[in-house]
């Protein structure tokens, strides 16, 4: 299931934001993207995410924002980086290098200040930021964004529910409509066998043909696709009221729910009942996809 959220922890040295996003997904897998977490903690970390998230793709940022007070370092490597990166292009402009051969220092010294004026020259990561004297602190933010994305979904959650409720018991009143149109088939039946018959001028024995259509019928019979299928749409309203995490479940009454319609329609014989079967497809189809987001 989709969601969001966000905290903050104040620290002494400035302000830390958490963010988590979730996406659908069948099991839990969490990304943490960012440098600031601790490896030691990553795993405390990815255990809390599981316990309270249970499923989905779940992405996990944190930003760090130092105070006024806090001390910026230089970050070495990408000073001498950026100097050689632009000492090069500079002595491959060959009017340039021409034009300025005699004052090498003098240069090397501009682009030196240069470079310095880079945003992210000045690291503040390489600090220690999260640290075991203020854990505490960012552990408690990691729960409350958390909770944040739960608080989320369980709005989402609301009208999820709704839907998809809706719509499996609109396909039990479409099976309603199907048994109205039984005795409507069973005679649609009888008039084209009769009809077939007469148009190769076969005569036909009353009795014997009474008990053939009989036999035909049997092949043709719904009841127990009927039944099977108003039971696959009750346990499903049952499952979704009372168990905590339904969704691998709802998949698999979905499918037995799928499978009683699809057999309905290749015994249908009757435009009016493919008709129905169609439009309870396409409401499994739709309560198929909403189901990926139940976890």
């Amino acid at each position: 299931m989709t969601g969001y959220g966000k905290a903050e922890a104040v620290l002494e040295t400035g302000k830390l934001t958490i963010e988590i996003k979730t996406l659908n997904g069948k099991n839990s897998d969490a990304n943490i993207k960012t440098q600031l977490l601790p490896k030691d903690k990553e795993l405390e970390v990815r255990q809390m995410i599981s316990e309270s998230l249970v499923r989905g793709t779940i992405d996990f940022f944190m930003t760090w924002e130092p105070g006024s007070g806090a001390a910026k370092q230089v970050n070495p490597d990408l000073v001498k980086e950026y100097f050689n990166q632009m000492k090069e292009i500079r002595n491959n402009l060959t009017s340039y290098r021409a034009a300025n051969f005699g004052d090498q220092a003098r240069m090397d010294n501009e682009l030196l200040t240069s470079i310095m004026r880079f945003p992210d020259v000045m690291d503040n990561s390489r600090q220690d930021v999260v640290t075991e004297d203020n854990w505490p602190v960012v552990e408690g933010a990691i729960k409350k964004a958390l909770q944040a994305v739960n608080d989320y979904r369980s709005k989402e959650g609301e009208a999820l529910y709704a839907d998809v409720t809706s719509r499996v018991k609109g396909i039990m009143d479409l099976e309603d409509e199907v048994e109205k149109l039984e005795p409507e088939r069973i005679e649609t039946v009888k008039e084209r066998l009769l009809k077939n018959l007469s148009e190769i001028g076969q005569k036909v024995d009353p009795s014997r043909f009474e008990q053939e259509l009989i036999f035909y019928l049997e092949k043709l019979d719904i009841n127990e696709e009927k039944v099977r299928l108003r039971q696959h749409c009750r346990y499903f309203l049952d499952t979704i009221d009372s168990e905590p995490y339904p969704g691998k479940k709802l998949g698999f009454i979905i499918q037995e729910m799928g499978r009683e319609i699809n057999t309905t329609g290749s015994k249908a014989n009757h435009a009016g009942i493919q008709k129905l079967v169609v439009q309870m497809k396409d409401e499994l189809e739709k309560v198929r996809e909403q189901s990926m987001n139940i976890l």
